[in-house]
């Protein structure tokens, strides 16, 4: 039997037909003489009610066989349910059709002394306990579904301008980010790495000099190998063969840190562009941005409402705004200048040099030019190696996307193309040549001019949905001493 989901059968016409409605009950009210059931299958944000007389039971029960009063004994909420009725019009406000109960089965109880979502009103932080079942709550359903709706939007975005989605490694011996923040991917015994560590301290050895206790050439892939930060350098590799190229992917960050801005496992969408130089990635960027949040005010109008109601009032406004706007664009001197002359407002004071903090990134945006802000030519001391030089020595060709309510939400630059510079970017930095001879390579062999930019795909949803917390827009949350599931 086909079966046809909540979300299509609430557009249905109310012609009497016979439906057939599964998935699980949210509500049960009871009278004298009627039920009524909402059930939701998550397909949508809305529920079906299903209504039973119990005036006309004796006839339905006849007619299906079933014993409707014994199935609603064992309802409770959570419990899933097979139920079947005539599609009529309802009375109610608020929903165009509702059925008429004529036979109804109980897939699966939820006992109501058990079951941790009985009641209604729990917060975000006890429902990260229960991961397993929070998907089950409007809040974590409508996150889910503008999720699905968020990477479907990022897929066609980029397939609609002839990029190409390459997957790159979650296994690297790079660091992108040249921070050392990063998950170690190990098959050694670490147990008895430990115990030749112990012995060489009795031996009045050094039991934390890595070369006397580690042979990495025993390893399972013969050096040391982490877990990626960025797919980025190995896109850079297939930018310069495709021309245009996206990743989508996990990557993962052994930040320790409990904030809700932080997660350890994180998903991130970057473009890497040939022949697209510092303005290009900013046009692109503004127009992503737009994009997606068109995506998310046109195709999830439902779940948008609900956000906007419950979570963060005037979240529809904020994101109409941001998508109507042109992006103004500044140079990083720019910013500090006008910052400087704020930094009475500032807990950390602006001055050329610093790294932006979300205070004043919020300040440029929400106070000063009140849009959405590019800030471009950053200083190079505190920005990646890998981001061209300019000719003044002392900034690179990096861009941060800022925009109201949060601050960054992409970053950027234009990629160093002189082998030269870039060889010279790696040993000021006291990276390792000899891990970046490949990266080196494509400097080497037809280098052109490129440009990229990384987009936290739960930022993204951060911003989107009006969520707090970063682990309220990840399935399974990843934070120092948590991965329960």
């Amino acid at each position: 039997m086909k079966i046809t989901l909540i979300k299509d059968i609430l557009v249905s016409e109310p012609d009497g037909r016979t439906v057939h409605v599964y998935g699980w009950v949210r509500t049960k009210r009871d009278s004298k003489n009627l039920c009524f059931i909402q059930v939701n299958d998550g397909s949508c944000f809305a529920s079906i009610q299903l209504t039973f007389d119990r005036e006309a039971a004796p006839a339905q029960s006849a007619a299906s066989g079933t014993d409707i009063e014994n199935e609603l004994k064992k309802i409770s909420t959570g419990a899933s349910v097979h139920a079947e009725g005539k599609l009529i019009p309802s009375p109610a406000s608020g929903q165009a059709v509702e059925v008429a109960l004529e036979r109804l089965e109980v897939l699966g109880e939820a006992p109501a002394e058990t079951y941790p979502l009985q009641k209604k009103g729990h917060s975000f932080e006890f429902l990260r306990e229960i991961a397993h079942l929070r998907p089950r709550t409007n809040a974590f359903g409508a996150v889910a579904r503008m999720r699905n709706q968020m990477a479907f939007a990022v897929h066609t975005f980029f397939q609609e301008r002839s990029f190409n989605y390459v997957h790159t490694p979650i296994i690297t011996a790079s660091d992108t980010e040249g921070a050392g923040e990063m998950f170690q991917v190990t098959t050694l015994d670490l147990a008895a790495i430990a115990e030749r560590g112990i012995k060489a301290g009795a031996k009045g050895m050094n039991p934390n000099k890595a070369a006397d206790l580690v042979d990495y050439t025993k390893d399972f892939f013969g050096k040391s190998t982490n877990l990626t930060v960025s797919g980025q350098l190995e896109a850079e590799t297939f930018a310069t063969a495709l021309s245009r190229v996206y990743t989508f992917g996990p990557t993962f960050r052994a930040e320790n840190s409990n904030t809700p801005r932080h997660l350890a496992e994180f998903w991130m969408i970057e473009p890497e562009m040939a022949f697209f130089d510092l303005d290009d990635n900013m046009d692109l960027a503004e127009d992503f941005i737009k994009y997606l949040l068109n995506w998310a005010l046109t195709k999830c109008a439902d779940d948008m409402a609900f956000f906007n109601e419950r979570i963060q009032k005037g979240l529809i406004d904020t994101l109409t705004q941001v998508a109507s706007s042109d992006f103004k664009r500044i140079s990083y001197t720019q910013a500090v200048e006008e910052l400087e002359k704020n930094n009475e407002r500032f807990e950390f004071k602006a001055y050329w040099g610093c790294d932006l903090q979300t205070e004043h990134e919020r300040f440029l945006t929400e106070q000063l030019y009140k849009k959405p802000v590019m800030v471009y030519d950053y200083p190079k001391n505190i920005k990646a190696f890998y981001m061209k030089l300019n000719d003044d020595g002392k900034t690179v060709r990096a861009v941060d996307v800022l925009v109201p309510g949060i601050g960054e939400i992409i970053g950027g630059s234009q990629r160093e193309e002189n082998y030269d510079k870039l060889l010279t970017r790696i040993r000021e930095m006291n990276l390792n040549p000899e891990d970046y001879q490949w990266y080196l390579d494509l400097r080497k062999y037809g280098t052109v001019v490129h440009s990229g930019f990384g987009l936290g795909f739960e930022r993204l949803l951060r911003y989107v949905t009006g969520m707090a917390n970063l682990r309220d827009v990840i399935p399974f949350p990843r934070t120092p001493k948590s991965a329960d599931f």
